[in-house]
């Protein structure tokens, strides 16, 4: 395998390489823009609290990537796959407009099976079993347990069903 070069030190693992890199940014843009806010303490958390404790782990976990990416063989970055990703990023907007007028339920179907069907390995069963099994836990979690208003079933299913 041919070793590509960063700073003059072979890498042997771009796909790390470039994670670890990504990671680093996300994570230093996180504690960035919450740097005006107060920190607080501990028992006493902040609105900055979280974000710059998630982001330094983010960082952390980042420059374990990078370094990793010098010392372990790893395959070349293949291809981006433009259509996979417009798939998924148009089923997230999809259940963001499906949320209110069709409900939870329907709109966590939607998005579990249209970002499955993004895979190589997509079935239909195993990914109507998941969809179904993430859209009862979601309804459970955030309605009955969480008590957060979200409609299971929206207005333009029950102007169809005549509820």
């Amino acid at each position: 395998m041919e070793k590509k070069k960063l700073l003059g030190i072979p890498n042997r693992n771009p796909k790390d390489l470039w994670t670890g890199v990504l990671f680093i940014a996300v994570g230093a843009a996180a504690i960035f823009f919450v740097r005006e806010h107060s920190m607080g303490k501990a028992m006493s958390m902040g609105p900055a609290y979280f974000p710059t404790i998630l982001g330094a782990l983010q960082i952390m976990i980042g420059v374990a990537l990078l370094a990793r990416s010098f010392f372990r063989s790893g395959l070349p970055i293949g291809r981006l796959a433009l259509g996979k990703m417009a798939l998924v990023l148009g089923a997230i907007l999809l259940f963001g407009l499906l949320l209110r007028g069709m409900g939870l339920i329907v709109a966590i179907i939607v998005i579990v099976i249209l970002s499955a069907y993004a895979s190589e390995k997509f079935r239909w069963l195993p990914a109507l079993g998941l969809a179904v099994g993430i859209a009862i836990g979601s309804a459970i979690i955030f309605s009955v347990l969480l008590g957060i208003p979200i409609p299971l079933v929206g207005t333009w299913i029950e102007t169809w069903l005549g509820v």
